[in-house]
């Protein structure tokens, strides 16, 4: 399959502040327009927004020695943003409320203008990736995504969201939905110097047979499972409408890998 789209970038120059979403740190992010994809910088050379370019996943995904791209690279997959330069002072992301709707606030508050095309050519072939409990499908579609949450020993169950894509929808259903974290992992997470930058209004908890705070919907989880999910696979460089996927019991490591796969089963031409 083989389509071209067209490239933006932003209008104009924005910044987010606030805290790191793992370290607590003031952090802050400038987000310039740009014509070279997207691309990292804290103090030292550009860095491209790519899977080779992954180097931690463990809590978060890090470019690099920047971490948690995973929400605003969701965003701007989400709004169709293709080209930016992105400015990092303090070696994380905002927290940005836990999600990545303060992130398309901005962007559609600083515009959006074209900056050229891109053709993609393929995948002609399905990428999978099966790790059980984790499963991938990912191949040539329309924008149909789909990801699954499960905790079946729980009153959560399985939950699944699906997306047929535009940015209005992901705006409204997906961008919103929050981090979250299981009442029981809280502790060793303050043990180990993680979620600093959340509280319950950035995060939501999941106790034994309940929300312990307000969800902004009953299946916040797999949303933002969705969101997460459409961070990562951003680093392939596919445009969103260009995929259906498919994807159960996701985590950044293998977000990565599939961004990895699918990266290698594409060609993509800049102009």
């Amino acid at each position: 399959m083989e389509k071209t789209y067209k490239r933006h970038t932003i209008g104009s120059s924005f910044l987010v502040d606030g805290l790191g979403l793992h370290s607590g740190r003031p952090v802050k992010v400038t987000v310039h327009p740009g014509e070279l994809g997207i691309r990292f910088r804290d103090q030292g050379n550009w860095i491209d927004a790519k899977p080779a370019n992954v180097t931690d996943t463990s809590r978060c995904t890090r470019l690099g020695e920047i971490s948690t791209v995973e929400h605003l690279m969701s965003a701007f997959a989400g709004m169709g943003i293709t080209d930016a330069d992105v400015e990092v002072e303090g070696g994380e992301l905002p927290a940005a409320g836990g999600c990545a709707s303060e992130y398309v606030a901005a962007i559609l508050n600083a515009g959006m203008i074209e900056c050229g095309e891109l053709t993609v050519n393929g995948p002609f072939a399905r990428v999978f990736v099966q790790e059980l409990p984790a499963k991938y499908a990912v191949g040539s579609g329309e924008g149909w995504w789909r990801a699954s949450y499960l905790r079946d020993d729980e009153f959560i169950g399985r939950q699944e969201m699906e997306l047929e894509y535009s940015p209005e929808r992901y705006a409204r259903d997906i961008a919103v939905a929050r981090t979250f974290a299981l009442e029981s992992e809280l502790e060793m997470a303050k043990q180990h110097g993680l979620g600093k930058g959340l509280d319950q209004s950035s995060c939501l908890v999941i106790g034994e047979g309940r929300f312990l705070n307000t969800p902004r919907f009953h299946d916040e989880p797999a949303r933002h499972k969705l969101l997460d999910l459409i961070g990562d696979l951003a680093l392939a460089g596919v445009p969103i409408s260009h995929l259906d996927v498919v994807a159960e019991f996701t985590g950044h490591r293998w977000n990565v890998e599939v961004a990895r796969k699918l990266a290698e089963s594409v060609t993509i031409t800049r102009h």
